[in-house]
């Protein structure tokens, strides 16, 4: 976009370095309209950054707890590609493979022979899209020496053989594995298989169990198999539900960890020893916390050369072995956890265990892999379920670009604040034109960004270029929103664009920041701008200091920018600053700027008259204009246009978003 503008001025005080300063200080201090924050430290370079610790409450974490998180951690398919299966052949093809891979499981893979296996290697997450994903009639089999697996969100099902209600004909595990270790098997429904439902055999190694569910079946859950004592085992918020026994069967333990697990609707057969909840077999070391017990025959028994210590556990209606004895270990000298109070269990279980629509796919900055780029590559051309890219706090200092072909992606820093995760560079338009400037580039559609900061650092005030664009974030794509994220930069900080002139993309900004000089939002794309923060940067000038937009919207798209509930501030001498004007790209007559400033606040650097032309293109040919804007740059006059209560009523951002296809973000963050 080629502008006409005035030069910086000479001066101390007037450079880049210091409008990011004051950039990053008012980033810092200034969110949501009308709210203060205290200034954080300025955020950590790459090398000192550390993934976010998750919780051990989170129970959407990507990342596993209790034993599985021990000895380097178990972290699957991580820095591998992400591939969708949906059918028996691919599954087992990316299973087996030698690299890691995150594969998720779209809809119903139907295994044939009946109650074969698909081998599971290591390096590997095998993950259900949504809540959709199954496995029908066959087995995920971990060989001996696998380690390093994730297994989520995943319904395995229906290998039962007819008749055979012990499990002796078919040994058609829903998982089974022998001398595996580091293993997580997480948010999975298991029912009505051959055999047992999960079998970890043979000293298997630093495994966590976690809100799965058991149904609709006779041996649920067997841990051991071996004479020896290794096996490390969590095992917490699953719902025993309809099953007769091994809820779980614990043989040779060194530590078996169970906590906040139901047990409910006990297949009741009459057997009097081999239906059962929790049994602390051979050597085993067991303890059981917050448990939730209801109508459960022998709900937790030891051997006598075994340990087991229960605390905090509720019974209801239950009959039989009630067994504690020895101290067994304290699960606190292993790893942090936290305890739902026992009566709070059944309804937690019920609702969070199991395939949940919201667990999506998870690839972690830098932990998994080692850029943001890296993990966009990483992500299947035409994906069609949400991927999050978690981005550790650090400032990472390269470019990213998310193409079309890769939509569905969240990028969410994960630090306390927007300014602890900062993605920037310093290119400017001399260098590749403004497109090539852009710090990130969204052309693809539905990508969400949160709690992130995008800048564009360039030091126009040390160079003497004609061009000093120099965008932190250029959007092609439509269905595109910013939540709490910051934008960092001076000419064009933040274009919000589409595909060419006659087509509409819809950009949504909740709660963040802008800041800039000339033209920092500007574009074609239906923009909306809601309960935030616009900073305009003076450039030392007393009659003009910039613009704050130039739009060039379709002719035939009434809706260009929104901003609404917002403040507008600046550190620029009173009356210096214009609202906007009309952009017309290459001199295209069908671009014809609509914007609205509603609702929001504005300084005392706006020009009474804060529309102004743009290479011989009247401000007065445009679709400008203010609906009960406030404020000390507030004003009702005739270079000031108003809408009236009646056609103010059609410019909301409702429909400024809703488009063909009601797209409605706003309302999923009142």
């Amino acid at each position: 976009m080629t502008h006409l503008h005035s030069k910086r001025l000479p001066g101390p005080g007037l450079g880049r370095t210091l409008a990011a300063v004051v950039g990053l200080v008012a980033a810092l201090a200034l969110g949501a309209v009308g709210q203060a924050k205290a200034a954080d430290a300025p955020p950590k370079v790459l090398s000192e950054a550390a993934p976010k610790t998750p919780s051990p409450m989170d129970r959407w974490s990507d990342q596993p707890h209790g034993f599985a998180s021990l000895d380097g951690g178990t972290t699957g398919g991580a820095g591998g590609k992400v591939v969708t299966v949906t059918d028996q052949a691919s599954l087992a093809k990316y299973a087996a493979a030698e690299e890691p891979y995150v594969i998720r499981v779209s809809g119903a893979v139907a295994v044939e022979p009946f109650g074969s296996d698909i081998v599971v290697a290591s390096n590997k997450t095998i993950t259900g899209v949504g809540d959709t994903g199954e496995i029908v009639h066959g087995e995920l089999h971990l060989n001996p020496g696998t380690h390093n697996v994730i297994i989520r969100n995943l319904t395995i099902r229906d290998s039962y053989v007819e008749g055979d209600w012990a499990g002796k004909t078919q040994d058609f595990d829903a998982i089974q594995m022998d001398t595996a270790d580091h293993v997580w098997i997480d948010h999975n429904r298991f029912t009505h298989m051959g055999d047992g439902l999960l079998d970890i055999r043979k000293d298997s190694q630093y495994i966590t169990v976690s809100y799965n569910q058991f149904t609709n079946h006779n041996k649920a859950f067997g841990i051991g198999w071996t004479a020896n004592v290794k096996t490390q085992i969590t095992i917490d918020h699953n719902w025993f539900n309809g099953t007769k026994q091994r809820n779980p069967s614990a043989d040779n333990c060194a530590y078996a960890h169970l906590y906040n697990n139901y047990l409910s609707a006990q297949v009741a057969d009459g057997d009097p020893v081999w239906t059962y909840g929790n049994w602390s077999r051979g050597q085993t070391k067991m303890v059981i916390e917050n448990s939730y017990y209801d109508g459960v025959q022998h709900p937790y028994q030891a051997d006598a050369t075994a340990e087991l210590v229960q605390r905090g556990s509720i019974l209801k209606n239950t009959t039989g072995r009630h067994d504690a004895w020895g101290t067994a270990f304290d699960p606190h000298d292993f790893y942090a956890y936290r305890l739902d109070p026992a009566a709070a269990v059944p309804a937690l279980v019920a609702k969070f265990s199991g395939p949940q629509a919201r667990i999506g796919t998870v690839l972690n900055v830098p932990a998994d892999y080692p850029t943001v780029q890296a993990a966009v590559d990483a992500v299947p051309d035409g994906n069609d379920s949400p991927v999050t890219l978690a981005i550790a706090p650090g400032t990472y200092r390269a470019k990213v670009y998310i193409p079309a072909a890769k939509p569905n992606l969240v990028l969410q820093g994960t630090g306390q604040d927007r300014s602890d995760t900062v993605i920037v560079y310093d290119t400017p338009a001399q260098f590749g034109g403004s497109t090539g400037s852009a710090t990130v580039r969204i052309a693809a559609n539905d990508v969400t960004a949160r709690d992130l900061t995008f800048s564009n650092d360039f030091d126009e005030a040390a160079y003497e270029y004609s061009g000093e664009q120099a965008l932190a974030m250029k959007t092609t794509g439509d269905r595109i929103v910013f939540e709490n994220t910051a934008f960092l930069g001076n000419q064009d900080t933040l274009m919000t664009d589409s595909p060419k002139l006659n087509l509409i993309s819809r950009v949504y900004i909740r709660d963040s920041y802008i800041e800039g000089d000339v033209d920092f939002v500007y574009g074609r794309a239906t923009t909306v701008i809601e309960r935030s923060v616009i900073r305009a940067l003076s450039r030392g000038s007393t009659t003009n200091n910039g613009y704050l937009t130039a739009a060039s919207t379709w002719k035939d798209n009434p809706y260009g920018f929104l901003v609404t509930g917002s403040r507008v501030v600046s550190d620029a001498p009173a009356g210096s600053f214009h609202l906007g004007r009309p952009w017309h790209p290459g001199g295209e007559p069908d671009a014809v700027a609509q914007v609205l400033f509603r609702d929001t606040e504005l300084p005392a650097a706006v020009k009474a008259s804060p529309w102004t032309d743009m290479s011989g293109f009247s401000w007065k040919d445009a679709r400008f204009a203010e609906y009960r804007t406030y404020g000390p740059g507030a004003a009702v006059t005739a270079d000031r246009p108003q809408l009236s209560d009646a056609d103010a009523a059609g410019y909301t951002v409702a429909n400024y978003l809703a488009g063909n296809d009601g797209w409605a973000p706003q309302a999923q963050h009142r």
